[in-house]
């Protein structure tokens, strides 16, 4: 249990740690207090210094980001948080927001200070009420402490917070396509350049960052860069939460060190379960390139993702053992991507479609010579070629699962997938019922 580093979900456990009365019984708001000494360049140095990187999926520098605002543009500046977290397999943000909503309103309020925006954001996916009503509750709490609001604390600075719940489109996740989505318009990416530092919201400049790289703003301010760069590896700095889901015996969000490995945290989950082994994994969510178990002792972190084919992501790592059907997971999640897709591109409204109606095929046993051929043809279409990363990501998981087990799909010339894999043996609860008569039956109930 050594690996585990708690930080942002230290107080996770604590009974209503929600409270403001409970955060600030742990030193919250200290960092706030301290980041009103500062000035706005000293709390961005400190955390440039700090090489604290994205924690949404992309990795890029944080203060590199907000160093990029323009200085003399008239318009205001706006910080928008990105909490519509809805990529498959993920969920790190949410639990964070629920446990602990005042780590994230502190982190808003110090980040603003840096960026000097006197309005921020905090985007929500919408489905998830309980996490947006108790968000509502701790800006209320935050406003009536005097720590949002006019002369944040008799500092001279002032900020007001918004709370937005969003309509539920995984595409809002995408930053610009959140902010069209903020401005009361459908949510589709824009076309960049001008990037949303220069003409973001209302067309002025606006910072996104996600909602862990803003909550773990206060515990550098409070610690000091020195501290976090002491965590990680040599360029992926820092603590970050790790979602662990699939064939472990216990699931659930793990703190730890940037460059943990995969068989590291499946020890902290209690291992594969009995009587299985690893097949293949998504280090980063189901937009990442999946990997092997042969992955299994990399570290977890930027680069060394980076070197194996994939990527970081949101890291979250979906395991699946050897009673998984490859066909069946990589059309579960091309089903998502299509569904999800805006349809603003081509390439992405068609070639999701596409790709769905050929794995569907091979899934049933009704493929035909040449089409593992023809995925790859139509990602080749795809990928690079749509205004955002949904097709980029939707492509992904079809090219490394044909790359890493090629002969699963080519079955599916003539062999249904619930043959080779029956569904019941992979499933994580056991039905409460027997639903349908056969395998595939009971695969599409």
């Amino acid at each position: 249990m050594d690996t585990l580093t708690p930080v942002l979900s230290a107080n996770w456990g604590d009974e209503g740690a929600w409270k403001l009365e409970n955060y600030e019984r742990r030193g919250g708001y200290q960092a706030l207090r301290k980041a009103i000494t500062m000035s706005p360049d000293d709390i961005v140095a400190e955390v440039k210094a700090s090489n604290l990187r994205g924690r949404g999926g992309a990795g890029f520098p944080t203060g590199m980001k907000w160093g990029f605002l323009p200085k003399d543009n008239p318009n205001p500046t706006y910080l928008v948080v990105n909490a519509d977290e809805s990529e498959p397999g993920t969920c790190k943000d949410i639990p964070l927001m629920l446990a602990s909503p005042h780590t994230l309103v502190e982190g808003v309020i110090i980040s603003a200070m840096a960026t000097k925006a006197v309005y921020a954001f905090i985007y929500v996916r919408g489905e998830v009420l309980h996490v947006v009503r108790r968000l509502q509750q701790a800006v209320r709490e935050a406003y009536a402490a005097g720590y949002i609001g006019k002369d944040i604390l008799g500092s001279g600075r002032d900020l007001e917070v918004v709370v937005h719940a969003g309509a539920g489109a995984y595409i809002c996740g995408e930053e610009t396509a959140l902010l069209d989505s903020l401005e009361g318009r459908r949510g589709q990416p824009r076309l960049r350049p001008p990037f949303p530092a220069v003409a973001g919201l209302y067309a002025s400049p606006t910072v996104v960052n996600n909602v862990e790289s803003i909550a773990s703003v206060p515990a550098i301010i409070t610690n000091g860069q020195a501290w976090f760069n002491a965590m990680g590896t040599e360029k992926s700095k820092g603590h970050v939460l790790y979602s662990l889901s699939g064939h472990v015996k216990t699931p659930g969000q793990f703190e730890a060190p940037l460059g943990t490995t995969l068989r590291q945290l499946i020890d902290l989950g209690g291992g594969i379960r009995e009587g299985h082994q690893l097949k293949f994994f998504t280090p980063g969510g189901s937009s990442t390139q999946i990997l092997t178990a042969a992955s299994a002792d990399l570290p977890l972190d930027y680069e060394s993702m980076a070197g194996a084919g994939s990527l970081l992501g949101t890291r979250a790592l979906q395991i699946f053992d050897e009673t998984t059907s490859v066909v069946r997971t990589t059309l579960r999640w091309v089903e998502f991507y299509k569904h999800e897709s805006c349809g603003k591109c081509t390439p992405c409204r068609e070639g999701t479609w596409w790709l769905v109606q050929t794995l569907r095929n091979l899934e049933a046993g009704h493929g035909s010579e040449g089409d593992v051929e023809k995925l790859l043809d139509v990602c080749e279409n795809i990928g690079g070629r749509s205004f955002c990363a949904l097709a980029d990501g939707a492509v992904a998981c079809v090219t490394s699962a044909i790359k890493e087990f090629r002969e699963e799909f080519e079955a599916g010339y003539k062999t249904p997938a619930w043959e080779l894999f029956p569904y019941g043996k992979s499933a994580l609860f056991a039905p409460a019922a027997k639903v349908g008569t056969d395998e595939k039956e009971g695969a599409h109930a």
